[in-house]
């Protein structure tokens, strides 16, 4: 089906005020890079979801979700099909001891809004450069808090179109990993189950987690976080500084001198020079220690032709 054929049966469907073509999907990843989406999708409500899923199906569409792309790597040649944004999803929901926030929230601003109603338990994410969706999808942590800790439910999409509530437990939440993943769900919104808190001391140790962070991690630089999955024992940030490729480049890409587990885009770096740090790092890594590095950030879409 060709693209402009897409897009007229889904503006006839959803309307055509939020669906793009051809649209550079580097204007939104973390990294600044990326080819076009065939169409660029931003729903605002989940029957406009639903409908686009059973278009897609009846159609033998391939359809790709993005949350806030920040730990994301779209290559160079884009993705094919329909790109389903889910950042027009925000609202925030506060409920006594408990939020409901939409996919397409940041989680940082989901732990602000705690704070502001005295709930403690989400300290932690006040730095993790997310949507909730796609926390969820990957159980986000940080100094020692994940998502896993206090998320009660989460309400997703599965690729019939229809929607699902899970709770905590079928959730499958463990290190970076989810059912999310293996069973190919969307998140549509997330419930998180806090408690009563001081609102001065869970201001404190956001200031404390947000100071590490800007101490440590190279936030001038377009990046997609920490690239690596923790090795059992290891750190995968000291495993590549003991390599010597700290300030590694290939293209526009570097191995971050502030912070090893990065790669940051200091040139117009592209995807395709990310790729090929990935994998220079991983060779390199393995060749000084005899461990394999995983990555940790996802790797979707076409090569350049």
């Amino acid at each position: 089906m060709q693209v402009k054929a897409i897009y007229e049966g889904l503006s006839a469907l959803i309307g055509p005020d939020h669906i793009k073509m051809n649209e550079p999907l580097k204007n939104y990843t973390y990294t600044k890079t990326g080819g076009n989406a065939d169409i660029y999708i931003t729903p605002k409500k989940y029957s406009e979801i639903q409908k686009t899923i059973q278009f897609a199906n009846q159609n033998q569409i391939p359809i790709t979700y993005l949350g806030n792309g920040s730990n994301i790597i779209i290559r160079d040649g884009g993705i094919r099909g329909i790109v389903i944004s889910l950042l027009g999803l925000t609202e925030i929901h506060v409920e006594v001891d408990t939020i409901i926030a939409s996919s397409g929230a940041a989680i940082i601003d989901v732990s602000r809004t705690a704070r502001d109603h005295h709930l403690t338990g989400l300290e932690f994410a006040c730095g993790i450069p997310g949507s909730v969706g796609g926390a969820v999808f990957m159980n986000a942590g940080a100094y020692g808090g994940e998502i896993k800790d206090v998320i009660e439910s989460a309400t997703v999409i599965d690729k019939h179109g229809d929607i699902i509530t899970l709770s905590n437990e079928a959730l499958a939440l463990d290190y970076r990993t989810s059912i999310i993943q293996s069973n190919h769900y969307v998140v549509l919104e997330a419930t998180f189950k806090l408690e009563r808190g001081d609102v001065n001391v869970i201001q404190s140790q956001m200031d404390v987690l947000t100071e590490r962070r800007e101490d440590k991690q190279p936030l001038e630089y377009p990046s997609c976080g920490s690239v690596f999955r923790r090795p059992p024992g290891y750190f995968a940030g000291q495993l590549i500084q003991e390599a010597g490729l700290q300030g590694h480049r290939i293209g526009g890409v570097e191995v971050s001198k502030k912070h090893a587990g990065f790669i940051v885009n200091v040139d117009n770096g592209t995807a395709t020079d990310y790729e090929a740090m990935i994998a220079h790092v991983q060779k390199v890594v393995f060749d000084n220690s005899g461990i394999e590095l995983q990555p940790e950030v996802r790797v979707i879409g076409e090569p350049l032709q």
